[in-house]
């Protein structure tokens, strides 16, 4: 692979997350068992419907950052582990929360758990989950911690109440659809990442750059699951390709494509969006209008910007096995477009 993100003096991305799975695996191994362990429940549905996600794949990526900024840190305690899962928790109860509000049949390929247990039990193990990792937030002792993974939980849930005002509205422009996503998805990178500078003592001026490192990541990283909603394959997505399209959602190829396109093309995406009369062939008709505007590439740049941006927010830690990971992880999730 080429370089992914060209800047002067650094190091040439592997675009690979091998690196991190090495560095992380025995943590993550302890973070798996946390995860089976506090998913337990004698109400049967609860683990059963959690599991289903939990064991549906996906490669953690969020508890992952936790682990590597604590070693990057210098930290060597225990508590990072038991963080880590807590903030998979808080991944696992926005994705069945999601899942409902946007009516989606898929997950990482899969049936959705509220398509196979209904929308009311998926909302309700999604709170279970999301009162799990709070405890285990309080059982670590961190107040600074706690602030930090609570907050991000309170910004979650005003992104998804704004991404929900604007779904189907052709007239969110580009920096509304920036804030939705700074608010939905980055946010949790960024607490991710902050919590390990945190549990190892670190200054503030660290904790702000692993802040600022985790929410541009963050930023990139659903910027290029826009792209991938328009141009990818199911299997690399996780979900249907179009998905995004047919659950008539806002994202930054249409918020491009609609602004730049002439009075017939708007037309289209009102009809498709704003009205959800979707016919046949109106999904390629969709792809084409994207890829005719330039909205894809040039989504992809600006996911390339935020992605410079996180990996310059790293340059003030040493240079370390952890450090290339974490910077290898920009590397990769931009690559994904390719």
């Amino acid at each position: 692979m080429g370089v992914v993100i060209p800047l002067a003096g650094a190091r040439e991305p592997r675009a690979s997350l091998q690196l991190l799975f090495d560095l992380v695996g025995d943590d993550m191994a302890g973070v798996n068992r946390i995860i089976l362990d506090k998913a337990r429940s004698d109400v049967e549905l609860i683990p059963e419907l959690a599991g289903h996600l939990i064991d549906s794949g996906g490669k953690r990526l969020r508890p992952m950052l936790t682990i590597a900024a604590a070693r990057m840190c210098g930290y060597d305690g225990v508590d990072h582990v038991q963080l880590a899962a807590s903030v998979e928790f808080m991944h696992t109860a926005t994705l069945l929360h999601d899942d409902v509000v946007d009516e989606s049949d898929l997950r990482r390929g899969k049936e959705s758990a509220r398509i196979l247990w209904g929308n009311e039990a998926s909302v309700l193990v999604g709170d279970f989950l999301l009162g799990q990792a709070f405890k285990m937030m309080v059982d670590v002792g961190s107040l600074e911690a706690l602030r930090i993974l609570s907050n991000a939980a309170a910004v979650i849930a005003e992104g998804e109440v704004m991404q929900l005002i604007a779904s189907k509205n052709t007239e969110t422009n580009e920096d509304e659809y920036l804030a939705i996503i700074d608010a939905k998805t980055a946010a949790l990178f960024a607490a991710a990442a902050e919590v390990g500078g945190v549990l190892a003592g670190r200054p503030k001026t660290e904790k702000a750059a692993l802040r600022s490192y985790g929410k541009n990541l963050g930023i990139a990283f659903q910027l290029l699951d826009d792209v991938l909603d328009y141009s990818g394959d199911q299997e690399q997505l996780g979900k249907s390709v179009g998905d995004d399209f047919r659950e008539g959602k806002i994202t930054l190829p249409v918020v491009l494509s609609y602004r730049r396109g002439s009075g017939e093309n708007r037309k289209f995406w009102r009809r498709v969006l704003q009205d959800s009369d979707v016919r046949d062939g109106d999904l390629e008709e969709a792809i084409a209008l994207v890829r005719q505007h330039g909205a894809i590439d040039d989504t992809v740049e600006r996911a390339r910007h935020y992605g410079s941006i996180a990996h310059d927010a790293l340059a003030i830690f040493p240079d370390t096995n952890y450090k290339a990971a974490l910077l290898d992880t920009v590397a990769f999730c931009i690559d994904r477009a390719h």
